[in-house]
């Protein structure tokens, strides 16, 4: 499985990371083979895929609603007069990650000798703890194959006016 999530919201206990969040089920597992996966940016959208651009995963519209309206916040507007697009009218980071221990449902609870529970405020050491159980598993030591593996990240400006005839 793979996800797309942007994270932001007006302080770290408001993140509105479920409404900008979709997965994607592949045919086969993705650690058969290598894949791309890709981000459009532009003022108006932002956009990811997998593997080719016509395979979209998330498609976030950022022209018709602004972020703050999007999460339904109340209180201090760190975005007041701003574009609709911020907090993603600045630089941000990009995060790659396997989500291996996380509890947002991708495991179920009590399935597969899971050692964490999704509920739980302790379900990060949970998981570390009973790293015996599942660590010789992964073979990692002979074969990395448990292993996310990047071959390379690349980063380039698009034509506005190419990337709106592609995508928007």
């Amino acid at each position: 499985m793979f996800a797309s999530t942007l994270h932001w919201g007006p302080d770290w206990a408001h993140n509105g990371y479920e409404k900008t969040t979709k997965s994607y089920k592949h045919n086969e597992s993705l650690g058969n083979g290598m894949h791309t996966y890709g981000l459009l940016w532009t003022e108006d959208r932002l956009i990811t895929y997998i593997d080719n651009e016509s395979n979209v995963v998330l498609d976030v519209d950022m022209k018709s609603e602004s972020f703050w309206q999007r999460g339904g916040f109340t209180g201090f507007n760190p975005w007041k007069g701003q574009p609709n697009n911020a907090p993603f009218n600045q630089d941000f980071y990009l995060i790659f990650n396997v989500a291996v221990g996380g509890t947002n449902g991708y495991f179920p609870d009590g399935q597969c000798g899971k050692p964490w529970s999704d509920q739980s405020p302790q379900a990060v050491n949970e998981f570390y703890n009973a790293k015996g159980a599942w660590y010789p598993g992964w073979n990692y030591d002979a074969t990395n194959d448990a292993a996310m593996k990047i071959e390379s990240v690349k980063v380039w400006k698009l034509d506005y006016a190419e990337a709106s005839t592609k995508f928007l």
